[in-house]
């Protein structure tokens, strides 16, 4: 019965799409965010939902939109070049099989990325983009919220959230990340939404789903998600007047939280105190040492999944009243690199991760241009400089947790950028239409 009523709501969907092409895209924000098929048992399954939904979407953009004023960034440039690099070294990867099997889905990511802010001609498509986004891994975090106040999450990867599949944002640092990082983006809609007039009932669904968003990183029990709220808490300090008071009354807050906090929240957030006795962050430290040597030997990356061929050798702090003294040497193989930062630099090399480090910092150089230039609360695009805010601050929250999950090419994040390009050549093609240029050039008085 379940499968039915995806399929239907799917139909419905793609059947608007052809009236409207500009909701095919949003169909395949839905279906990538989401992931449908996993939801369901066996009609879904079998049929390549995402590929159509992309292909449609690219398909109705090249035949129906209006291209006339499309403008492209120098930072999809750079994804189509990160893309071209990426297919390069998965024919020359260290594990053939393997690399194909993740090269078969970044290679979406980034195209659609690429593609994404052709389609962002208007304020309204921008702001349906992110609204999409939202709703859709909202249907995750609400999930996850109610379990975690219903039976505190149970610990580090036992929150099920949905599916019993610990992979895209449901796994549980993905999600906590990303759930911290759109924060902002409610807090947006909030005040500036225009599909949603926010009025007390959207406001009210915002504070829900910003609760739902701070409860993840708990339900999941994931160090990410905590140090992602800390860095939001910084972040916010910027948008307030009364900064000590906010400070404070943040401090306050999470003081007055502890007690509330599941136990297996409060034991997991004590392994950061003491890391070099944490199984995790101990073979992470060392995989990250084994990456560095390994890309003086390969420059240019081993290709996707090349931490397979990792052999670690790690310090192992003993702890309890009967632990032997000193500590112990643990060896272990094929460790994730649980780090974007050397995800790149493993797989990609030095390129490949100048290239991501190029994308995402550009991003937050040009946000902080927008949100400068349209800070007036006066101006017709009064909007626009809290948007820019709150995509810079979503970002900065991503490249801060990423240095904790290997999310490299997590594809909401892509989106994000997608639509940050978007906005930025929105506002750039209407600076341009109301800036005087006159026909020709006056002729000398005589």
């Amino acid at each position: 019965m379940r499968d039915l009523a995806f399929i239907a709501f799917l139909l419905a969907f793609f059947a608007m799409g052809f009236k409207r092409p500009f909701l095919l895209v949003l169909v395949y924000v839905y279906i990538d965010i989401v992931s449908p098929q996993r939801l369901t048992y066996l009609l879904l399954n079998s049929v390549p939902i995402s590929l159509i939904a992309v292909a449609l979407a690219v398909g109705g953009w090249i035949l129906a939109d209006d291209k006339r004023d499309t403008r492209v960034g120098g930072r999809q440039v750079l994804i189509v070049l990160l893309m071209l690099y990426c297919w390069v070294t998965t024919i020359g990867a260290d594990f053939p099989v393997e690399a194909k099997e993740k090269w078969d889905w970044v290679w979406k990511t980034l195209i659609f990325a690429a593609f994404l802010p052709l389609t962002l001609r208007t304020r309204l498509r921008i702001e349906a983009l992110l609204l999409f986004m939202i709703l859709s891994a909202s249907s995750i975090i609400i999930v996850g919220g109610i379990k975690t106040i219903a039976s505190g999450g149970g610990g580090y990867g036992q929150l099920n959230l949905m599916v019993d599949n610990n992979s895209g944002l449901y796994e549980g640092s993905t999600i906590s990340a990303v759930a911290i990082a759109i924060i902002p983006l409610i807090f947006w809609f909030m005040v500036h939404g225009t599909i949603f007039k926010p009025d007390w009932r959207v406001k009210g669904f915002c504070l829900a789903l910003v609760f739902a968003c701070l409860l993840i990183p708990v339900g999941t029990s994931t160090r990410t998600g905590l140090v992602c709220i800390g860095l939001l808490a910084v972040l916010s300090v910027r948008a307030v007047k009364r900064k000590a008071l906010y400070l404070a009354a943040v401090a306050a807050l999470g003081l007055a939280a502890i007690p509330f906090l599941p136990s297996a929240f409060t034991d997991r957030m004590n392994t950061i105190k003491t890391y070099d006795a944490d199984e995790s962050a101990s073979t992470r430290l060392a995989v990250w040492k084994w990456t560095i040597e390994y890309a003086k030997t390969h420059p240019f990356g081993g290709g996707f999944e090349a931490y397979r061929g990792n052999r670690i050798r790690y310090d192992l702090k003993s702890t309890g009243a009967a632990a032997a003294p000193g500590p112990r040497v643990e060896t272990d193989k094929a460790r994730a690199f649980h780090s974007a930062y050397f995800e790149m630099l493993g797989e990609q090399g030095y390129l490949g991760l100048a290239l991501w480090l190029a994308i995402n910092f550009i991003g937050v150089f040009r946000m902080e241009i927008l949100r400068r230039r349209y800070a007036d609360p006066a101006s017709e695009f009064a909007w626009a400089g809290p948007l820019a805010a709150a995509l810079q601050s979503g970002q900065i929250i991503y490249l801060f947790g990423a240095a904790f999950v290997g999310i490299a090419f997590q594809p909401f994040v892509y989106m994000l950028i997608g639509a940050q390009i978007g906005l930025d050549t929105y506002l750039t093609r209407k600076r341009s239409e109301q800036t005087f240029r006159p026909m020709r050039r006056a002729l000398p008085s005589r």
